[in-house]
Parts: structure tokens; sequence; C-alpha cells
């Protein structure tokens, strides 16, 4: 979704605000679910929910279900493939490793779509993507500490998560040129339901308490609510001003650690994310420049 032509920084803000709400809530609810199920039951029920409400949505959408047909069921396949990857491991990350942590690393998700863009989608590795890159990374080296702290598996899950998201933006990108978002949604919430259950059955799938429902309601919702807010805000706002808006889901997310689960308030954790967030403005900066000059 581009900006529009009118940018509107306040309305941006507010659509912010509800994906941080969102990202926060689906944090919380997937720490509180892996309490009683694993991250492939955890992606099944959620899907399940979010299943429902993209088809709800697009029964009553003016084109109904025609739009679900899509010329580039490959792509799906794979876009799905990397985002049910990434998604779990974003889930495995929320309950071994610091919330403030796994959102820092989480930030290196655009770094990485600016490295694989080029091998992915043709496009160009630039001098200012590369630089970007290296002021994005170097803050991971901040927020891990490497040889100063001990490197845990749920570090680790938090980089792959986000290159899992990285390839879901370029396979996104490739879908959006002929399909609809709910078409998307569609599929996404269809396949990633069914590879939950599938991934979950050899060790039995877990019913999942009545205690637990709403948690698994709030998930489900949360996924489809913070992307769709996210997409709004940038339809008012340029990448430019919405990226330093989502930084603020760091300090949020680590004081909703250290109130809910005693987490430490760790200032290399900031630092380090505010580095990351630095090499991602410097990359869009660097191509509004590009555009402007082309």
């Amino acid at each position: 979704m581009q900006a529009s032509s009118t940018s509107s920084p306040l309305t941006a803000a507010f659509w912010m605000g509800g994906a941080i709400l969102s990202f926060a809530s689906m944090a919380i609810a997937g720490r509180e679910i892996q309490a009683e199920l694993n991250t492939f039951e955890l992606m099944a029920y959620r899907s399940v929910v979010g299943f429902a409400i993209v088809c709800a949505v697009i029964a009553y959408s003016k084109h109904g279900f025609a739009q679900v047909k899509s010329t580039k069921p490959g792509v799906h396949v794979l876009r799905n493939l990397f985002h049910f990857t990434g998604q779990n491991l974003w889930f495995y990350g929320v309950a071994v490793i610091p919330l403030a942590q796994l959102v820092a690393l989480e930030f290196t998700n655009p770094l990485w779509v600016a490295v694989l863009a080029p091998l992915m989608l043709g496009e160009s590795m630039t001098r200012a993507r590369l630089i970007g890159a290296i002021i994005g990374f170097s803050g991971v080296l901040v927020v891990a500490r490497p040889g100063v702290a001990p490197l845990e598996t749920g570090h680790f899950a938090a980089l792959g998560a986000a290159v899992g998201f990285a390839m879901n933006t370029i396979f996104t990108k490739k879908l959006m040129r002929t399909d609809t978002t709910l078409c998307v949604l569609f599929w996404m919430t269809a396949s990633q339901a069914l590879m939950g259950f599938a991934l979950a059955a050899p060790g039995g799938i877990t019913m999942f308490s009545l205690s637990m429902a709403p948690w698994i309601v709030v998930v489900g919702v949360a996924g489809l609510s913070a992307h769709y807010c996210l997409t709004s805000a940038l339809g008012h706002a340029p990448a430019s001003v919405v990226a330093p808006m989502e930084f603020i889901r760091l300090p949020v997310l680590a004081i909703l650690g250290m109130m809910i689960y005693g987490e430490p308030l760790e200032v290399v954790v900031f630092v380090g994310g505010a580095i990351i967030l630095a090499g991602n403005l410097y990359n869009i900066h660097s191509e509004r420049r590009l555009r402007r000059q082309g």
C-alpha cells in the first residue's frame, strides 16, 4: 500500500498505536499459550481464528470469494512456508528470551529485505543498502553481546524469524502485483492452519483448556490487526515517517516484560535497537534520494 499523496503523520501515528498494541498483545498471548501448547499448535489454532475472520470479511466484500483465485499459487506456497517458519521461530523466541531483546532483533527484518531483494527480485545491491545493513547488523552485536553474555537459542530464533519475515515481505511484493490483500490473507491463514496441525499431529494435537481460549482469540485477532494497522499507517505517511514510530514498540514491550514477567530493563538493548533502526532509516532515506534522482 503506497502512502497517500497528502501525508498525515497524526493519522499514521494513530494506526501505528494500533499496530504496537496488536504486536504487544500477540507477544504476551503467545507466551501465555505456550504454557499448554507448542508453537505448531499455537500457529494452527491462531490460523483457524484468522481464517474465520478473513472468510467473514471476504463474504461481505464487493468481489466475494472470486478474489481468492490466484494466478501465482506457487508464490503463495513459498510465501507461506517462509512466514510460517518465521512466525514459529518468533513465538519460540517470545517464550525463551526477554521481550525487549526479541523486538530489537526483529527490527533487522527490513535490513534482510535490503540484502535479499537483489537476489530474489533482481534489484541492485547499492552502496547505500550495504552501508545500511552494516550499520544495522552492528546493532545486533550490541543487543546479543556475543562473548559477553551467553548467546541463547532464542537469539538465533529471533534473527531467523526476521529472515523469514523478510522473505515473506519479498514474496508478498510479488503477489501484490496481481492479488488482493484478502486473497493473500485467505491463503495464508488456510495453509498455515493445515501446516500447524500437520506438524503437530505426530506428537498428538493438544486441545487447549477453556481458560486458554481468550488468549487463542487474542493471538488470532492481533495477528491480523497488527499488519492491517501497519499497512494503514504506511498509507497515510511514508516509510521514513512510520519507521521511527515503530521503534516505540521496543520500550513498550520492555516495560511490559518488566511489569508482567520481571524482565530487566537493559540499556544496551535500547542502544542496539536504536542502531538497528538507524540502519533501517539510512536505507529508507537513501532509496528516496535515488528515486528523486531517477
